[in-house]
């Protein structure tokens, strides 16, 4: 030992050391997620010399710990070691574990190498990282050749051309490889590698390997070469798509596996607006109408997805002869799945349409939508509406509308209820004050006095918004003599959604309107027999004190009205009202100070 060293020094790392070899995986763990630490402590130089060979050492067999460590050293970890000029060093032990079999830690590994290699030189680059991508690329197992794949495309742009040459090479190897697995990462990789070929390289080597992946036995394979299409047309002109992707483009959308075909709906609109307007109009809007009438309910969701973006390309003539017809076949799907995704997407096409042909072709879908037994499909259609109405009208709207929403209103599923009462904002908007007034104002007071507590809750908050939307004179009007009058029920649970739903509202609302009309009635239900009920008019009241006193007048009622409540409940029987009313009493006592 160096007489110069002392204990602490060697401390922190043969502590690690010792942590390391625990059976106790935890603890493992634990000094993984440590090492940062460690190597503040141990300095640049020991932390590269003792610290990270260590790490390359002792390879774990608990993955939990193997993905700790490929996540720890993508963390700006360089900084540890003596900056960017050293990071090549982290590269060591990220390559032993982008060889392991478990796919997580493998990714984890791949995702630190991007990192770091982000921060290194074109020398460190071309001395350290190339070498170690092509070790991993010949690697005998195919963990390590599924690894490489995602390795070339960070790097591509900043090497000299000889190197970008030998990459190319090295990538189409593996996009020939044997085993489905690397071939599987050289089609999800090689888009992000195109973008930066020159359009001569995509030409010729580019185009060679997508070809290869796209022809490919395995549909998993194939079905990640969607994107890589999209990436490669994206370099081309639209003749050049057409003369050399066409072939692969109609194999694709007809493909025999319905997964590659979803992969295809999913991505619809990306590859129309890649390929030109020509090709759109003479190929993809076939292909699309027959993803729309697929055999796979899968496929037509995710189809039924694209619709308002890719009808956006077309002519209004095309829409409504090729598109429409398909959308209303849609409509009576015997997926509710493919439902629910068109009527996210249906109104969409409103503002395409124009006000005649939404009345025409798109208001007796909505209307059949809105009566799907399924309650998804129905919130789907009411939670986009906005559309429809810039383009058609409040009155035409509401007439087909409203019945709906009452029924939703009313389904025996609570969750259901809950999710109509979160659109009402949204739709008072839209229907503006009297109308909202006439059909929908006794719909909100009721769900007050609902048997379950979430929606008792969700409708408080659904008044607190409205009073936002339609402002305070009309929650004076319409609101708070509804909410106080339930104070005075026989049942309690009536009489504690009352103080609820002042807390929640009370912030919204004016002070004259708090002291004129609400105040009374939450100072009455201090003296309710429930303690439950007592210790939320404490809450509420803490609510008033910190919402109005801010001005004097504010100031001055919280003083006079709320603060000798609040000492008489500090004195309450029970334990949570005292708890409650003392910490009200205290930010009301604050107010004065």
């Amino acid at each position: 030992m160096d007489p110069g060293s002392s204990l602490d020094d060697i401390a922190p790392i043969a502590i690690l050391m010792d942590e390391l070899r625990s059976e106790d995986v935890q603890l493992r763990l634990n000094a993984i997620h440590r090492i940062s630490t460690i190597a503040l402590a141990l300095g640049p130089e020991r932390a590269r010399d003792e610290l990270i060979p260590f790490l390359q050492d002792s390879v774990d067999d608990e993955d939990e710990v193997l993905l700790a460590l490929a996540e720890e050293l993508g963390h700006n970890f360089e900084e540890y070691i003596g900056g960017p000029e050293y990071a090549h060093v982290l590269l060591g032990p990220l390559e032993n574990l982008s060889a392991v079999e478990e796919t997580l830690v493998r990714d984890k590994a791949a995702e630190s190498i991007t990192k770091i290699s982000s921060v290194l030189s074109q020398a460190q680059i071309e001395q350290f990282y190339i070498p170690l991508v092509q070790r991993l690329s010949r690697g005998e197992w195919f963990t390590s050749r599924t690894s490489s794949c995602a390795l070339y495309a960070p790097v591509y742009d900043k090497v000299s051309p000889a190197i970008q040459d030998d990459l190319r090479r090295a990538f189409a190897a593996l996009a020939s490889d044997d085993t489905p697995m690397v071939r599987r990462a050289a089609a999800k990789w090689l888009a992000p590698l195109v973008k930066k070929f020159t359009k001569q390289h995509v030409l010729t080597e580019g185009l060679a390997m997508y070809r290869k992946l796209q022809a490919d036995d395995q549909d998993s394979v194939r079905l990640l070469t969607v994107e890589d299409l999209i990436a490669i047309a994206q370099q081309l002109t639209p003749p050049e798509v057409k003369e050399q992707l066409l072939k692969q483009i109609r194999q694709t959308m007809t493909d025999k596996s319905w997964r590659v075909r979803y992969m295809a709906a999913s991505h619809f609109n990306e590859l129309a607006e890649a390929v030109g307007q020509d090709l759109v109009r003479e190929e993809l809007v076939n292909h699309f109408v027959q993803l729309l009438k697929d055999n796979e309910a899968e496929v037509r969701t995710a189809a039924a997805g694209q619709v308002p973006g890719f009808s956006k390309l077309l002519e209004k003539e095309v829409v409504l002869a090729r598109i429409v017809p398909c959308v209303r076949d849609l409509c009576q799907d015997v997926s509710q799945h493919v439902r629910a995704a068109l009527a996210t997407q249906i109104s969409g096409l409103a503002p395409l349409l124009g006000k005649d042909g939404t009345i025409e072709h798109l208001l007796p879908l909505f209307l059949h939508l809105l009566k799907d037994e399924f309650p998804e499909v129905r919130l789907n259609i009411i939670s986009k509406l906005e559309l429809v109405n810039s383009v058609i009208g409040i009155e035409l709207l509401s007439e087909s509308l409203l019945p709906a929403i009452v029924e939703l209103a009313e389904d025996k599923s609570w969750r259901v209820r809950q999710a109509i009462i979160e659109y009402i904002p949204l739709l008072a908007n839209q229907l503006g004050k009297a109308f909202f007034d006439e059909s929908l104002g006794n719909l909100c007071m009721s769900w007050l006095g609902d048997n379950v507590y979430s929606i008792r809750e969700a409708a408080a908050v659904n008044l607190k918004k409205l009073t936002e939307v339609f402002g305070v004179e009309w929650a004076k009007e319409q609101i708070v003599p509804k909410v106080v009058g339930m104070g005075q029920h026989p049942n309690y649970l009536y009489r504690m959604t009352t103080v609820q739903a002042i807390m929640t509202i009370a912030p919204s609302l004016t002070l004259d309107i708090v002291r004129g009309d609400i105040l009374e009635m939450l100072l009455q239900l201090a003296g309710d027999p429930i303690p439950n009920i007592r210790f939320n008019v404490a809450k509420a009241l803490e609510t008033i004190a910190t919402s109005f006193g801010d001005s004097a007048e504010g100031r001055q009622l919280v003083q006079q009205k709320v603060v000798p409540v609040l000492e008489a409940l500090k004195n309450d029987q029970d334990a949570d009202v005292r708890f409650f009313s003392s910490r009200a009493l205290q930010k009301a006592l604050a107010l004065e100070a």
